[in-house]
């Protein structure tokens, strides 16, 4: 995956947000965020699990 500037990317994450945010919705945009680069890289890496073992876990 590519390394992104974080600053540039939080400054546009700040810019996609309302006028009127609060400091939770930005902590909210920033956990999103990263959970969801988390869950990319992990996927490149082949750090995955099928569907149906995660089924079967909590089944």
């Amino acid at each position: 995956m590519e390394k992104l500037n974080i600053k540039t990317e939080a400054q546009k994450l700040i810019d996609r947000l309302p006028d009127n945010f609060t400091w939770d919705d930005l902590m909210y945009e920033i956990y999103v965020r990263q959970v969801v680069e988390a869950g990319l890289a992990d996927s490149q890496a082949g750090r995955l699990i099928s569907v149906q073992k995660v089924r079967a876990k909590y089944q």
